[in-house]
Parts: C-alpha cells; sequence; structure tokens
C-alpha cells in the first residue's frame, strides 16, 4: 500500500498515528499568571546530551486559547517547564491529565496528582513521577499546518525517583516506561536487552 497524505489513505484510522511507535510520553507541567497546567505529549523526545535538551510538539488548540493549547501558551508566558516521566504505573492519572480541562484549571487538583516545586525553575513537577526534568524553553517554532508547535528546552535539573535507580543505572523495567502505540494503544515497556555497538 502507497498513499500521499493529502490524498487520504482510505483506511478507518489514521495508519501515521501508529507507525511511528513506540513513543516516550513527555507530561509536561507548566505555571503561568492563571495557575499551573499539567498534560501529556507522545510527540516527545530527548535532542541532546550536553547539555541535555528534550523536545515536545502541541498538535490542535483550544477553543480558549489564542491559537494552542494550555502547555504552549504557558510557556510562552513563563520560558520554562517540567517534563515529567511517568511509570506504568501511573497511566491513570497522565490519562486523567488528558483532558480538555478550561484555561486555568490545575490539572494537579483536578486529577488528585501530588505536586512538588522545581528546584531550578519556578515550575510544580509530578512528585512521584519516575524522573523529572526541570527546562528553560530555548525556542517554540511554528511548524507547518494549523496549530502545530515544536517546542525546545534545555534540562536545568533532574529528579529520579529513588526506587527507580538500580545497579548505578535509571531503570523503569519493573514497572515499565509509559508508551503511546497510537490510536488508543498503549504500552508499558519492560523487556529490554542490550547490544554492544560495532
Amino acid at each position: 500500500m502507497f498513499y500521499k497524505p493529502q490524498d487520504g489513505h482510505g483506511l478507518p484510522h489514521n495508519p501515521f498515528n501508529a507507525i511511528v511507535a513506540p513513543r516516550p510520553i513527555g507530561w509536561i507541567s507548566t505555571r503561568s499568571l492563571l495557575g499551573d497546567n499539567l498534560a501529556p505529549y507522545s510527540f516527545f523526545n530527548a535532542t541532546a546530551y550536553t547539555p541535555p535538551q528534550v523536545m515536545f510538539a502541541s498538535t490542535g488548540q483550544k477553543s480558549d486559547r489564542d491559537g494552542s493549547k494550555d502547555s504552549v501558551s504557558q510557556i510562552a508566558e513563563s520560558r520554562v517547564f517540567c517534563v515529567n516521566i511517568a511509570d506504568g504505573e501511573m497511566r491513570d492519572q497522565v490519562n486523567a491529565s488528558s483532558a480538555a480541562f478550561a484555561a486555568g484549571t490545575d490539572e494537579f487538583a483536578a486529577c488528585g496528582i501530588e505536586k512538588a516545586e522545581c528546584e531550578t525553575i519556578d515550575c510544580p513537577r509530578v512528585a512521584r513521577a519516575a524522573a523529572n526534568l526541570e527546562c528553560r524553553m530555548t525556542r517554540i517554532i511554528r511548524q507547518a499546518g494549523e496549530a502545530n508547535f515544536l517546542v525546545l528546552g534545555v534540562v536545568t535539573g533532574i529528579h529520579l525517583r529513588e526506587d527507580c535507580i538500580r545497579d548505578g543505572r535509571f531503570d523503569l523495567s519493573a514497572k515499565g516506561w509509559l508508551a503511546r502505540l497510537g490510536y488508543k494503544d498503549y504500552t508499558a515497556v519492560r523487556e529490554t536487552f542490550e547490544m554492544e555497538r560495532p
């Protein structure tokens, strides 16, 4: 099968949503004059080691925001954000925070998620996340299409939950790295293997 995206695929569901998978989930927390916000994004990844840098992309917009979503609007205002990494046991909380709450709603409170303060930036973080990456925004890039934004940031502080450090390594294999597969499908990645580079 071959198709051009602009012509459609003819399938009942968009295959592009599942082709690039699994995708790690960046659970993005922000703070602005409207208050604190928390939302998951599956277009998320690390982009560099030194200094450590990350990206996430926001697609779509909310009617109570001017052409974007709460996370992008708040980062544009504050210039900081935190990426919270959830393990497989936090999947229900991650999913609950994806609801389209009105701007200014604190998803931490609305979804019963424990909040803590970041150390290097003025931003909340998920207290029980497996890891938290405190970030200073470096760029927000408008992508092709309506309301598609790429947010880039440099990591200024890292929190690791103590039970996720095993033999000197960050390891979520017991509870699983939460990831998006596409459609309504998710996974908690637990099976891993090592390979030496040639």
